[in-house]
């Protein structure tokens, strides 16, 4: 008995449907099916094949009626009618009740079996009285369900700045993690407004090349390394990993574009462009520099006078005053924290 690849509800559940008989059923076909929530109108992707089922996390099961027929077509029609009216009285009703709340969508499943009201919240809701007054009205089960800005997108959005549906309305079964880092690594700008989606949060497809930049950057030496190539000695200032050249700047000062494969060895690995926190750098530096600061003071404890005759004369007749510090300097202690100019 063949299995399917079924897509259903407005969220877009996908799932591993099972047929009565042996029905079989084309890509893109419209079926009625009966799932975990009841008879649902659902979409046939594909075959169930192991290819197909290793793709999927935990996916749900349920079974393929039968085929669209035109009087299903005729009260899908009367139900989306219908959801438009339940709409503006959930709307109603949640503003009676002063719920702090925004209603999203509401969504009918074919059966009816259930009206599930979709919602956005960033505190909890005690919405109990509200599903009694819905309970009432539409004479069904209701079920909120509480969703986040990507979703909200996935269920109201359309077209996306590329000029094609948005992904999470499209293809995407669950949204990916995506983190500002992805967007520096593909060299993308990091201007909000150009790379945020309908939701408002970074792209979902700044994800998709990510792990592929990821792979190309591990066969480059980072950025500040120290190389060498036929020409001789180099460092690294840039890198262009999809074209695999690094920009290098020769002992001449020659900026000039190699090939990656150009490079001999690495003498010298670079941090890869991070930044590090100012004075961390020199604090070694003034240490060697300065040896009478922290450790000159250590040896002297208790000693006073000793200590004053190692800060200089101007000092030493003076003493110290937290609140009004001498115009003269003091080099910097080891101990003390490097504070950002």
């Amino acid at each position: 008995m063949p299995k399917y690849v079924v897509r259903h509800g407005v969220m877009r559940h996908l799932g591993i449907f099972s047929t009565r008989g042996g029905d079989t059923f084309g890509r893109g076909m419209q079926v009625i099916a009966r799932t975990s929530r009841g008879l649902e109108l659902g979409e046939v992707l594909c075959e169930a094949t192991e290819h197909s089922l290793a793709s999927l996390d935990s996916p749900k099961s349920g079974q393929i009626l039968r085929g669209q027929t035109e009087d299903d077509a005729g009260e899908l029609r009367r139900l989306l009618e219908q959801q438009e009216d339940e709409l503006k009285i959930c709307t109603q009703r949640i503003g009676e009740l002063k719920l702090d709340m925004q209603l999203i969508d509401v969504e009918h499943l074919y059966g009816g079996e259930r009206v599930v009201v979709y919602y956005l919240s960033e505190q909890r809701v005690d919405f109990r009285q509200l599903v009694k007054n819905l309970a009432n009205e539409f004479q069904t089960r209701i079920e909120m369900k509480q969703i986040g800005v990507r979703d909200e997108a996935k269920l109201l959005a359309d077209y996306g700045d590329c000029g094609k549906p948005v992904c999470c309305n499209t293809h995407l079964s669950e949204m990916p993690p995506v983190s500002m880092r992805m967007a520096k690594l593909q060299k993308a700008t990091l201007d909000p407004s150009k790379i945020s989606g309908r939701c408002g949060r970074l792209k979902c497809c700044l994800r998709y090349e990510y792990d592929t930049y990821q792979d190309l950057q591990k066969d480059l030496p980072p950025i500040g390394s120290e190389i060498v190539t036929k020409d001789g000695k180099a460092k690294v200032l840039a890198q262009e990993i999809l074209a695999g050249r690094l920009l290098v700047q020769a002992e001449d000062m020659r900026r000039v574009v190699i090939d990656g494969a150009d490079v001999l060895t690495v003498l010298k690995r670079g941090s890869g462009g991070e930044r590090k926190r100012p004075g961390n750098k020199n604090a070694p530096q003034s240490a060697k520099k300065e040896p009478g600061n922290a450790e000159e003071a250590s040896r002297t404890t208790g000693n006073s006078a000793v200590a004053a005759t190692k800060q200089g004369p101007s000092e030493q007749s003076a003493p110290p005053s937290p609140k009004k510090p001498s115009s003269e300097k003091s080099p910097p202690d080891e101990d003390a924290p490097a504070q950002d100019g």
